[in-house]
């Protein structure tokens, strides 16, 4: 999905506060100003909070905030550009700052921010017939240019790994979106080697890890009943003696799509599942690659987040088989 860019108009349930919104990279953006009006708080409330979520090492700077520029009139002299440059911020500190203020113009904002995302992510990745040639189209014209480079210059070993890097990563894009659409995903490429077994006590240690930074309410990580210890109790189930998710691939998968759609916390279900879903890959030692790469970036973990609370439960399978080709050492 290319990095549009979209201005959107949120507007308060009582028609009181109309703000616009930002929407780029597959998140929301805004200013602190506009959080100020947003959860009518003093601005210097809002920065207070921002610099205490960077502080506390809840956030990472450098990730959620960006330095968007803007071109215009001077105003003094004709036909000249004024340029400027303007913090804004995505929204992982939007809703980070509106659990602090506990505004109920911030509840209404993350349910409305939360869907405006879900439609963003799923018309960005929908998939067409019009789109499909598109693409292929453009596949082929890429896969022809880099033939010819191959073929009219003499490469040397780091040039042929580069372009041959340069098709496979668009190919199995492709790929993958194709077999999502036509529901013919398949697991392969995952890692056996079970070098972790997580268990409802480890689980819970670490959640206590997130609820130090969310849980100054007392909801977030409160369980409401016992469905998180069947949680990860399911990820190692068998049948006939065989695993029905016998790679960890297959269990950080389940694990994120339970603790998601289970709701087995009073608050921070999503967080806690995204927390857990990394928390096993690392602690199996496959959540990043011989380059040091993580193999999910957090915008795309947002997603497939999101994706699985509002999905239908006889879509289970086919959310695993997608997470685990996200995930696998094919991609």
């Amino acid at each position: 999905m290319k990095n549009k860019s979209e201005i959107v108009l949120y507007q308060t349930q009582d028609s009181d506060i109309s703000i616009d919104v930002l929407m780029e990279n597959e998140t929301v953006w805004l200013t602190q100003a506009q959080m100020s009006i947003l959860f009518d708080k003093d601005r210097r409330t809002v920065g207070e909070h921002i610099r205490n979520i960077f502080k506390e090492g809840e956030l990472e700077e450098e990730v959620v905030c960006r330095n968007f520029r803007h071109d215009t009139p001077h105003g003094a002299v004709v036909g000249k550009m004024k340029t400027s440059y303007t913090n804004l911020y995505n929204l992982d500190v939007i809703i980070s700052v509106g659990y602090r203020v506990k505004s109920k113009r911030g509840t209404q904002f993350r349910i409305w921010a939360t869907q405006r995302l879900k439609d963003y992510i799923l018309k960005g990745y929908s998939i067409n017939d019009r789109l499909k040639i598109e693409q292929y189209n453009d596949l082929k014209r890429t896969i022809n240019l880099l033939s010819n480079v191959i073929k009219n210059k003499e490469l040397t070993v780091d040039e042929q790994q580069g372009l041959l890097q340069v098709i496979s990563d668009y190919t199995y894009a492709l790929d993958t979106l194709d077999k999502y659409d036509y529901q013919s995903l398949e697991i392969e490429g995952t890692t056996e080697k079970i070098a972790f077994r997580a268990t409802y006590e480890m689980a819970m240690s670490a959640i206590d890890v997130l609820r130090r930074k969310f849980g100054s309410g007392g909801l977030f990580g409160n369980e409401k009943d016992e469905s998180f210890d069947s949680s990860i109790n399911t990820i190692y189930q068998t049948f006939d003696g065989v695993e029905l998710y016998p790679s960890v691939e297959e269990k950080a998968a389940m694990l994120l799509y339970l603790v998601t759609k289970n709701h087995s916390f009073s608050d921070g279900n999503k967080r806690i599942a995204a927390f857990l879903f990394l928390w096993f890959l690392q602690n199996n030692g496959v959540l990043y690659k011989e380059n040091g790469q993580r193999l999910i970036e957090n915008n795309t973990l947002v997603a497939l987040t999101l994706m699985i609370a509002e999905s239908r439960t006889e879509d289970v399978d086919i959310i695993v088989k997608l997470i685990v080709n996200l995930i696998n050492k094919n991609n």
